[in-house]
């Protein structure tokens, strides 16, 4: 069976929603990973009603939304954190932190940046081929991106144990990590890097300014020895502060 699957951190839920939305819809991706959506109602703006939008838009028939943290804005407290879109049957299998609980804070104070609640969620998918284990990562927060820290060690740790004996595995997401990073060695001895060190960055620099950022290959996907990859990329579209990446997938 064959399959198309999609990484995008949306960026503070959208701030170029419009053009993440046609993305998406052009992809038509049968799996979608994203990090920072953002689960608010109401008058809000659209990109604070991420599920809400996403659901009305792409009309994807599954979605699982795991919340991280309760992000204090000038708009409201809204829950931000991963979901996953998809064209087959969804269940939540579980949401492990990598650093800190769920909590509430403020992710406009840079003070915030390394602590804030990051998350590895856990979703099975029931496809013709048999059960997927879906893996959407957001990645604990330095600006070393290869700084193998107690946090990244802790990071390590908690995906080894997520994905101990699974089988048919996709995990993939924004990491905050660079793919030369120490905490992939005994990750990558059970699941295969898609994209390897293979890409100059992740990162849509038309809305970077630091040069360091032109370098930093965050967003990854991974998969497990049966689940073959027939094609990737990494388009270069303006739809987030990140770039996208998409790889068409056959289970072997």
């Amino acid at each position: 069976m064959k399959l198309k699957a999609l990484t995008l951190n949306l960026w503070n839920g959208g701030r170029l929603m419009d053009g993440a939305l046609d993305f998406l819809a052009e992809q038509n991706a049968d799996i979608v990973f994203l990090q920072e959506v953002y689960d608010g109602s109401g008058d809000l703006e659209p990109r604070f009603r991420s599920t809400e939008i996403l659901a009305e838009r792409l009309q994807y028939p599954y979605a699982e939304f795991a919340p991280a943290m309760l992000d204090k804005l000038p708009e409201g407290d809204i829950q931000s954190g991963n979901a996953i879109l998809s064209r087959y049957a969804l269940q939540t299998a579980g949401i492990r932190f990598f650093n800190e609980p769920y909590h509430e804070l403020t992710s406009t104070d840079s003070k915030t940046f390394k602590t804030m609640p990051r998350t590895l969620q856990h979703i099975t998918a029931e496809t013709p081929a048999g059960v997927l284990n879906l893996y959407n990562m957001h990645g604990v927060w330095d600006l070393d991106g290869d700084n193998f820290s107690e946090r990244r060690q802790k990071m390590r740790d908690v995906i080894m144990n997520a994905i101990e004996g699974k089988r048919n595995v996709i995990m993939a997401g924004d990491t905050n990590a660079q793919p030369t990073n120490e905490l992939w060695r005994p990750i990558e001895r059970q699941l295969h890097s898609v994209f390897g060190t293979e890409l100059a960055s992740t990162f849509n620099m038309k809305h970077k300014n630091n040069p360091g950022y032109a370098t930093a290959r965050v967003d990854m996907m991974f998969v497990s020895p049966d689940i073959a990859v027939l094609e990737r990329d990494c388009p270069q579209v303006d739809v987030s502060d990140h770039l996208p990446l998409t790889a068409t997938l056959e289970i072997t």
